[in-house]
């Protein structure tokens, strides 16, 4: 993936607004802008006018706005950084939605990179370990909150040799495998295969997913034909036909 270019926090707050809107309606008025940050048209003007000097939206004054491609890749990039901490903060540290969501608007525009990707890979980490997962975190949030034992966790051998037994590796002929359009929205399942080129194989690429990676459905239109899934703090739009391209194992 291509280095992104520096901007200011102000003007990637208003990117990333501009890729929510866009997003939503496929296009965007400079009132959507001020609307959804909560800003003066004044300052809107202005931040879109430099915007597009940069490269990074279409604009015109009274006209429809869109991102380009440079803009589209450097969203998505913040989007990812917010959403990522956010992440972190509500399932790892859980932290309230509200302070999460406000955490991350501050940070999104700081933490490198290197920094993100080993926040996500530390929540894969916990999601796939058999010593870690849903339990480990509830047991860390009670000791926060002094409400847990001191008492040393009795078993743990035992559990983790049975939760590798459960896990099967990521061979994708053991254990039991489906296909990403399969999944309901708000399942997960670890990628085990990603087959054919186009679409899909483009997407996890500009992702940086891989075998061995989380990923989400986050939405499934009425008609079961667009998946909406979120991998490596990514978002993916992917058709069913593409969605079955992607093999992955069920996550409780």
């Amino acid at each position: 993936m291509s280095q992104i270019e520096e901007l200011s926090a102000s003007l990637e707050d208003y990117l990333e607004a501009i890729y929510h809107v866009v997003s939503e309606k496929q296009a965007a008025r400079a009132k959507d802008i001020a609307r959804k940050t909560g800003v003066n048209s004044s300052s809107v003007t202005g931040a879109l006018r430099s915007l597009a000097e940069k490269g990074y939206i279409n604009y015109a004054p009274y006209d429809l706005i869109t991102l380009t491609a440079k803009g589209q890749q450097h969203a998505r990039d913040v989007v990812r950084r917010h959403e990522a901490l956010k992440d972190f903060f509500i399932r790892v540290l859980f932290i309230e939605s509200v302070e999460a969501e406000e955490t991350a608007c501050k940070m999104e525009h700081t933490v490198s990179r290197a920094v993100l990707d080993r926040i996500i890979s530390l929540m894969e980490f916990i999601d796939l370990c058999p010593r870690a997962g849903t339990e480990w975190l509830q047991q860390f949030a009670a000791r926060y909150d002094k409400d847990a034992s001191r008492d040393e966790c009795k078993g743990c051998l035992e559990q983790c040799i049975g939760g590798l037994r459960d896990l099967g590796g990521l061979d994708p002929d053991s254990g039991v495998t489906q296909s990403l359009s399969s999944l309901a929205r708000g399942e997960r399942g670890i990628i085990v295969k990603i087959t054919g080129t186009g679409n899909v194989a483009r997407q996890m690429k500009d992702s940086g997913a891989n075998v061995g990676n989380i990923i989400e459905v986050e939405a499934v239109d009425e008609a079961g034909e667009l998946i909406t899934a979120k991998v490596m703090g990514y978002h993916l739009d992917l058709r069913k036909e593409d969605a079955e391209k992607v093999v992955v194992r069920m996550l409780s």
